[in-house]
């Protein structure tokens, strides 16, 4: 099998647990408050990342890692895991799940705002359309399929799944910026994360005693295939693909499939806003991502 084709294959399975997992969400926090939901999840995910450096052989990395790097990875993991879900994961209690996953979508399109301050980069003005492109796909997406009149979600839940691109974004930004080995980033802000979140029930005392198994596994899962082996499935047809721009695209594909299993699994009707206001908001990506004509 040649490379091309393990890359599809990569990124096809990626795609499909990715789509999953706003029904996983659901279906924990029904079962399970956000904290000890977040805190199973991101301990999960932290095991499955720390097998995936193991496998990787990159221990030694991890050894020999410094001051200076254990601290920015100490704020990574406070940004994401710890601030991004905990506000995602709200904006999921309060929102029907076919809303709450597209409105956090569109943190590329707040990404190129955040490079002003972080890396003095120039706003063009592609940036803006895209921007009022992708701001109409978040209000026809929160009607919930009342196009023409008030809007009918909850607008908390509306404000913390779009407010939730913004640390999104940044954790992008200041990702990027970090030259490490991604693997090795990626488990140690998790573990940073997951000893936040520890830290967090303990000083609010929000122990859940009644414990539903439904609702664990529903956490491992979001775990496991959020945050954790998905990850690994994605930089492999990342690396394996001839260009990155074609197998990159294929990501918009999992708010779509998401759909699927949100209607049949949660029983949501799917309202005709949804994927509506999901083509803006990927219109209004492809727009700012779009480059100059020879280039």
């Amino acid at each position: 099998m040649d490379r091309t084709r393990q890359s599809y294959i990569y990124a096809g399975l990626a795609i499909i647990f990715w789509s999953t997992v706003p029904t996983a969400f659901k279906i924990s926090l029904g079962e399970l408050d956000v904290l000890p939901m977040l805190t199973i999840a991101s301990i999960t995910s932290a095991l499955v990342l720390f097998i995936i450096v193991l496998a990787g052989r990159k221990t030694a990395l991890l050894k020999s890692s410094s001051g200076k790097e254990l601290l920015s990875s100490a704020i990574l993991g406070f940004i994401n895991p710890f601030l991004y879900y905990l506000i995602l994961l709200k904006a999921y209690q309060l929102l029907p799940a076919q809303v709450a996953q597209p409105l956090n979508m569109i943190w590329p399109v707040i990404l190129v705002f955040l490079s002003v301050p972080f890396l003095k980069q120039k706003i063009e003005r592609k940036s803006f359309i895209a921007l009022l492109i992708s701001f109409a796909g978040v209000y026809i997406i929160s009607s919930q399929g009342k196009l023409f009149g008030h809007i009918n979600s909850d607008l908390t839940g509306v404000f913390l799944a779009t407010g939730s691109s913004i640390f999104w974004a940044v954790y992008f930004i200041l990702n990027v910026r970090d030259k490490r080995d991604e693997s090795v980033k990626l488990f140690l802000s998790f573990l940073f994360g997951s000893f936040f979140l520890l830290a967090a029930i303990i000083i609010s005392g929000k122990w859940q005693v009644e414990v539903s198994l439904k609702g664990v596994i529903a956490s491992v899962y979001v775990g496991a295939f959020e945050m954790g082996i998905t990850f690994f499935f994605w930089l492999k047809a990342l690396q394996m693909a001839t260009t990155t721009d074609k197998v990159s695209n294929l990501v918009y594909l999992a708010p779509f499939l998401s759909l699927i299993f949100v209607h049949f699994i949660l029983h949501e009707p799917v309202y005709y806003t949804t994927p509506a206001g999901l083509l803006l908001i990927i219109s209004g990506i492809l727009i700012q991502n779009r480059k100059p004509a020879g280039i």
